[in-house]
């Protein structure tokens, strides 16, 4: 059992292992030993203990996790032993030497240099960040600017909203990819320093000369000629500072309302986030659910399922494909409204990135055993003779299922279910309807019945599982305007051609609702043309005579056939003016 200590390190609060805090103590101490008489002392050692905080803060879990000896050690190996800054060895001396070494990588990360910044400070920041001289960062900025009609200086406020300014000493040598260590820490502050005395000493070297140019009059021209060199540099950096100001100026402003915008749109990331997730986490559970006991509305996902993929692995793959790019909107959305929030970690997010792809895999997967299960098609065939002969009149017409309305029509991929055995049965009304004509005595009536698979006798199987029925009445023949077949079968494109084979001679009626089911292409060899319904037609080979046409129901354009009462025939034709017609008149 060790004891804990509670530490402020850098405005942070750790909990640490009573010997590591030991250990932390004495690595401060002597680092405080080694700047004693250095420029900037408390400032470098305020952000070394800011590093120090940063380290531990990206290394610990949770806050309630206590620092121990190992992290302390591998926060040591990162900025430096103390003897590498001429640390008085006996601080250490009862400490053994780690065996451990700890590899650190300095990487770049993209901030504002406000330092060098001319706006605010973007175009530096880029040019650490790729490696290139700021003069062309801002040289190329200025043309994408113009080129593209403004559209890169809101690019531009962007950048300047969402990317941090470079405060702090580390964050100053990450932004340049150097290593944040005591060596570099110590001499970025020492630099500084030596700018800011190099500008009071070219302040004074400025009163010296003042001095000189009143005691020395003989050298008076040569000293005008300097003073006036150093008026036009002051009024040079006069102008550049007032610039400068008026850019700050409007550069706060700026950043208010773009910041105002940021939180803005971090709150519409957070909801957008947050509902997807609670949407997901509901459909989950509910097809979890569903998938366990029978619920008549997840029938249709039943049937759609061609593939028998357990549902609760369908619902697990959507739930992390769709879920997991959601959840870091969600966490987008946090980190531009809280600015100290604390990352997840790169374990975390390569993890669930991998979860990620395994799912969109799986989900690929899951497509193609999809799409392979309507490789397949078979048709099953069914003829019957019927007791219609050339001297009947025949009327056709469709009829609805009960449950249905009474309105019938076709319609392709178009499921329903059926209530009365809890949805178990598919109703489809991809039914078309061929009429033609034979040389039998009698007519017939022929059933393709067709189903997709993902081999050919399952397709076949899911054919022979299609019902269709017709009824044959005294005067007339009905016809299902619809197919039905279980869910089991799937939804693997049913459909039924009813194909009608008609004596010649036979007089047909056909119902005004059969329109939308025989609107068939050349192909098909029908001849019961759109149109035609509600007229007796009488059937010659390949083709029907209209008994009660009127000429306005014919196009002027087409031949036109009328029946007299002798049971003559006329023909008439309206001839184009600018060309002749043949018109060749035999027995038939």
């Amino acid at each position: 059992m060790n004891k804990t200590v509670n530490i402020n390190l850098a405005g942070i609060f750790f909990h640490i292992d009573e010997d590591a805090y030991l250990k932390l103590s004495r690595y401060l101490e002597a680092i405080k030993r080694s700047f004693t008489d250095s420029q900037g002392r408390s400032e470098i050692i305020a952000d070394i203990e800011a590093r120090i905080a940063e380290l531990f803060s990206e290394r610990i879990q949770n806050e309630k996790q206590v620092v121990g000896l190992k992290l302390v050690d591998e926060v040591i190996g990162i900025m430096g032993q103390p003897e590498d800054y001429l640390v008085d060895d006996e601080i250490f001396e009862d400490e053994p030497q780690p065996k451990q070494s700890y590899s650190y990588k300095a990487t770049k990360k993209l901030f504002r240099d406000t330092d060098n910044s001319y706006i605010g400070g973007v175009a530096a920041g880029l040019g650490h960040y790729l490696g290139i001289d700021v003069l062309w960062v801002r040289l190329l900025w200025v043309i994408l600017a113009l080129g593209s009609g403004g559209t890169f200086i809101f690019i531009y406020l962007i950048f300047w909203a969402l990317v941090p300014e470079a405060q702090t000493t580390a964050e100053k040598l990450i932004m340049t990819g150097e290593p944040v260590n005591i060596s570099n820490i110590e001499k970025k502050i020492k630099d500084g320093i030596d700018t800011v005395s190099d500008k009071v000493k070219q302040v004074d070297l400025k009163k010296q000369g003042d001095k000189l140019k009143e005691g020395f009059d003989t050298v008076s021209g040569q000293i005008s000629d300097s003073v006036k060199s150093a008026n036009f540099q002051k009024q040079g950096s006069k102008l550049k500072s007032s610039s400068q100001t008026f850019f700050d100026t409007i550069g706060t402003i700026i950043m208010f309302f773009l910041k105002v915008i940021a939180k803005f749109i971090g709150i519409i990331l957070i909801i957008i986030g947050i509902s997807t997730l609670i949407s997901l986490i509901v459909a989950f559970f509910t097809i979890g659910i569903t998938d366990a006991i029978h619920f008549p509305p997840m029938n249709f996902i039943d049937a759609a399922n061609a593939a028998n993929i357990p549902m609760w692995l369908m619902s697990l793959l959507l739930f992390f494909a769709i879920g997991i790019p959601f959840f870091f909107v969600f966490y987008l959305g946090l980190k531009i409204l809280v600015n100290n929030l604390k990352s997840i970690g790169n374990v975390a997010k390569f993890t669930l990135l991998g979860i990620w792809f395994i799912s969109i895999i799986g989900l690929i997967i899951t497509g193609v055993k999809q799409a392979t299960e309507h490789a397949f098609d078979a048709t099953v065939t069914e003829k019957i003779d019927l007791n219609v002969t050339a001297k009947d009149t025949l009327k056709l017409k469709m009829v609805s299922h009960d449950n249905f309305s009474s309105y019938v029509y076709r319609s392709s991929n178009n499921y329903q279910f059926l209530d009365a055995d809890d949805g178990r049965t598919i109703l489809s009304r991809d039914i078309r309807l061929v009429v033609r004509s034979t040389a039998d005595s009698l007519a017939s009536i022929q059933i393709e019945k067709e189903a997709s698979g993902s081999n050919y006798d399952i397709a076949r199987e899911r054919a022979n599982n299609i019902n269709y029925a017709y009824n044959l009445k005294s005067n007339g023949l009905e016809l299902d305007a619809f197919l039905t077949t279980g869910v089991d079968n799937k939804f693997s494109e049913q459909k039924v051609m009813v194909i009608l084979y008609l004596p010649e001679g036979t007089v047909l009626y056909a119902d005004d609702n059969t329109h939308s089911f025989h609107q068939n292409s050349s192909y098909y060899n029908d001849i019961l043309k759109s149109g035609m319904e509600e007229h007796y037609l009488k059937v010659i080979e390949d083709d029907v005579i209209c008994l009660d046409c009127k000429s306005s129901d014919i196009d002027d354009e087409s031949p036109q056939i009328n029946v007299k009462q002798d049971g003559k025939s006329e023909v008439r034709i309206k001839i184009n003016e600018e060309e002749g017609v043949n018109i060749e008149v035999n027995d038939n």
